[in-house]
């Protein structure tokens, strides 16, 4: 009989909670035939880990090979169904932009829209979104980094979901470039409550406003999101803080 395997032996899946939970949703047969014809040119090929959001460690991308192109680079983090990078991707053509999703829907919906705007500019990718700034893209590569309505978790037993807790910090400072700026958005008031505190103890970021927060950044459009959450009477808020120069 063979031995029991000990705790060392067994493949590890993941070792920490992950911010989504990643369902799988049904495709429309456009969103099907988008990521059928359009994932070959938007979609970034990733190599996995454990996973199948996963990152695998080393498997660096070069953004200039990527774009053919040395230009500032902006992330969004859970881009949705893309309606605020499409935007923000068409309207802004000298800069590159990536969109960090694990949806296929909405992936499948942003590549529709960027084809249809013929934004040349936006690249896709598939996976969990402080691998891909961990391990995919290069140390200070990034201009700007969106996050813009992450999953609350509002659930307290779920709060360690939650994207922006201090794990994340050294995650993002590393990808953005020495001035870049972290501009996050949520219409839940206690987690920008955990937001700003997380950052107020974050040595590598400063605030880039005054008082309690940010204005609304103009970037970000008006989304059928954030109309949801204003219709349901929660306040919009808005943080921005810039990455200190490295020692």
């Amino acid at each position: 009989m063979p031995e029991p395997e000990s705790a060392a032996d067994v493949p590890r899946y993941r070792d920490k909670p992950v911010s989504f939970v990643r369902r799988s949703g049904r495709m429309s047969e456009a969103q099907d035939r988008a990521w059928e014809e359009l994932s070959p040119r938007y979609l970034l090929p990733v190599e996995r880990d454990a996973a199948s959001t996963s990152v695998l460690p080393g498997s660096v991308i070069d953004p200039a090979a990527v774009f053919g192109r040395s230009a500032p680079l902006i992330v969004e983090i859970g881009s949705g169904q893309g309606h605020a990078i499409v935007h923000a991707a068409s309207s802004r053509p000298e800069t590159d932009f990536v969109a960090v999703e694990v949806f296929r829907a909405g992936l499948a919906r942003t590549m529709l829209d960027a084809d249809r705007a013929a934004a040349d500019n936006l690249r896709l990718v598939e996976a969990n979104a402080p691998e891909v700034l961990e391990h995919l893209l290069p140390e200070a590569s990034i201009d700007e980094l969106w996050v813009f309505f992450p999953d609350p978790w509002h659930k307290a037993k779920h709060n360690k979901r939650r994207l922006i807790a201090p794990a994340f910090v050294p995650i993002a400072a590393r990808a953005l470039r020495d001035g870049g700026t972290l501009r996050l958005a949520t219409d839940w008031e206690d987690y920008a409550l955990q937001m700003r505190a997380v950052l107020a103890e974050a040595v590598d970021f400063a605030p880039e406003f005054e008082g309690e927060w940010a204005p609304r950044f103009d970037g970000r459009v008006m989304t059928a999101f954030e109309r949801k959450g204003i219709a349901k009477g929660r306040e919009i808020r808005d943080l921005a803080y810039r990455r200190r120069p490295r020692s």
